[in-house]
C-alpha cells in the first residue's frame, strides 16, 4: 500500500511539472517536494534501509557538481568571448542553413563533450546568433535532439552509455561503428522535418550581431576557449589516467581556467571590475535547474529502491517473451518520462553478459539499450539532463514542446532503430 503511495506522489509531481505553464509553480519546487514526501512514506515501510539515500545523493551530488562546473566554465568562455570564433564559422542569414549547421556542430561536439555540456555550449553560441528569444525555440530544441543523439554512439557522450562501457557491456569500438548511423539518422530527421517549416533569412540588425564585449585580445580569447573546452574533452582522459570521478576533473578544469581569466583581468582596468570575474558569473548559474535536477534523481532512486522500476523492466521482459528491439524501444519512451539511469541501472542488473548471445559484450541488447536510452530521452523535454538545461535556459515550456517537437522526435527514435535493423542484417 504505501508502495501505491509513493507511485501516485511521484505521478502526481511528474503532472504539476509537466502543467507548469498552468500551475504557474515552479517545477523545481514540485520536484524537492515530491523528493521529500516519497522518501518521507519510504520512511514508514517496515524494515526500511536508509543507507541507500545516503549513497544515492553523493552520486546524485557528483552528477549535480559536474553540471554546476561545466555550466561555470562555459560562462566564463562565453562571458571572455571564447566562443566567437564559434558564432562567426556557423553565421549566416538563412534559417535553413543555420538548422542544419547547428544538428551537426551539435551531435559532433555532443560525441566528444557530452551531451549535456555540449547543450550549454550551443544555446550560448545561439544567443549570439538569434537575438530574438522566441526565433530560438525551435533551434534550441533541436540542440536537445543533436545532442542526445551525438551523446548515444560515443562511450563518452551520454551517462547511460558510459555506464554500459564501464561496466564492459559495450566496447569503444562497438557503440562507435555500429550506432554511428543509427544515431545520425535519429539526427538527421527530425532536422528534415524541423527545417521544411522554416523560410526566409534572419534580419541582418537584429540576428547578426558582431560586436565583441570582451576586453580580451583574439589570442586570449582563444586560449580561454582551447583551456575550457579543450578542458572539459580532457576531463575523461583525466578519469582513466586518475580514476578520480567526473566531477573532480571538472573542478581541475575550472579551478585552472579561473586562474587564467584572473592573471588576463589584471591588465584591464574596467568600470565595473568584477563584470567577468568568475565570482560574479557564478551568480548566473541557474540553481533552479540544479534544485530541479536533484529532486527528479533522489525521487527516481526511491522508486528504484522500492522495486518499483526492477518491476517494470521484468514486466517488460515477460510480456515480449525477450524481443530486444520491443524491450529497449519501450525502455527509450519510458526513458523521456522517467531518468534514463536508474532505468538502464535496473537493466544492467537484471541481465548478465552472456557471451554468443544478445546478451554478449557489444551485443545486440546493450547496444539497443544505449540507442533507445540517449536518444528516446528527447522525446519530452524532461527526459535529459540536456532537455532539464535548455529548458531552464531558454523557458521552454513542457506542453510546447510536447505539441510540436516530441512527434518528431519519435519518427526519427524509430527511424534510427530500423537503420540499426537493417545494419545487423546486412553487415554484421
Amino acid at each position: 500500500m504505501l508502495i501505491f503511495f509513493i507511485v501516485a506522489i511521484f505521478v502526481l509531481g511528474y503532472a504539476c511539472i509537466a502543467l507548469e505553464a498552468f500551475t504557474k509553480v515552479n517545477k523545481a519546487a514540485v520536484a524537492l517536494l515530491m523528493c521529500v514526501l516519497c522518501w518521507t512514506v519510504y520512511c514508514l515501510m517496515p524494515g526500511h534501509d536508509l543507507s541507500s539515500l545516503q549513497e544515492g545523493l553523493g552520486e546524485t551530488a557528483e552528477t549535480l557538481f559536474f553540471l554546476m562546473g561545466a555550466m561555470t566554465i562555459v560562462e566564463i568562455v562565453d562571458a571572455n568571448g571564447g566562443f566567437n570564433f564559434v558564432r562567426d564559422t556557423m553565421k549566416t542569414r538563412s534559417k535553413r542553413k543555420l538548422m542544419w549547421r547547428v544538428a551537426f556542430m551539435t551531435f559532433f561536439l555532443s560525441a566528444i563533450l557530452d551531451n549535456l555540456t555540449t547543450s550549454i555550449v550551443m544555446i550560448m553560441v545561439l544567443r549570439k546568433l538569434i537575438q530574438d528569444p522566441k526565433e530560438r525555440l525551435i533551434y534550441a530544441s533541436l540542440v536537445i535532439i543533436a545532442a542526445n543523439s551525438g551523446g548515444a554512439f560515443s562511450p563518452i557522450g551520454d551517462v547511460t552509455t558510459i555506464m554500459l562501457w564501464i561496466k564492459g557491456m559495450v566496447s569503444t569500438q562497438g557503440v562507435l561503428t555500429e550506432l554511428f548511423i543509427p544515431s545520425l539518422v535519429s539526427m538527421i530527421v527530425p532536422t528534415l522535418l524541423l527545417s521544411l517549416s522554416l523560410k526566409g533569412k534572419f534580419d541582418k540588425a537584429q540576428n547578426l550581431q558582431v560586436t565583441d564585449i570582451s576586453n580580451f585580445t583574439k589570442r586570449q580569447r582563444q586560449t580561454v576557449f582551447c583551456f575550457g573546452v579543450g578542458g572539459l574533452v580532457f576531463v575523461p582522459i583525466f578519469k582513466t589516467i586518475t580514476h578520480l570521478p567526473p566531477y573532480m576533473g571538472i573542478l581541475l578544469v575550472l579551478g585552472l581556467l579561473w586562474t587564467i581569466t584572473e592573471i588576463f583581468n589584471r591588465q584591464y582596468e574596467e568600470s565595473d571590475p568584477m563584470a567577468k570575474r568568475v565570482t560574479h558569473l557564478l551568480t548566473k548559474i541557474d540553481m533552479g535547474t540544479i534544485l530541479f535536477f536533484l529532486g527528479i534523481l533522489m525521487a527516481v532512486l526511491c522508486l528504484k529502491q522500492v522495486g518499483v522500476l526492477n518491476a517494470m523492466g521484468d514486466g517488460l521482459n515477460t510480456a515480449f517473451n525477450g524481443n530486444s528491439y520491443l524491450i529497449t524501444g519501450i525502455i527509450g519512451i519510458l526513458s523521456s518520462i522517467v531518468d534514463n539511469v536508474p532505468l538502464v541501472a535496473a537493466c544492467m542488473n537484471m541481465y548478465d553478459v552472456v557471451p554468443e548471445t544478445i546478451y554478449a559484450v557489444d551485443g545486440e541488447f546493450w547496444q539497443l539499450l544505449a540507442y533507445c536510452a540517449g536518444v528516446g530521452g528527447s522525446m519530452l523535454i524532461i527526459g535529459s539532463a540536456a532537455g532539464v538545461v535548455v529548458m531552464g535556459l531558454e523557458k521552454i515550456t513542457f506542453g510546447w514542446y510536447m505539441k510540436r517537437i516530441s512527434w518528431i522526435v519519435f519518427v526519427g527514435y524509430v527511424s534510427g532503430i530500423l537503420v540499426y535493423w537493417l545494419e545487423k542484417q546486412l553487415l554484421f
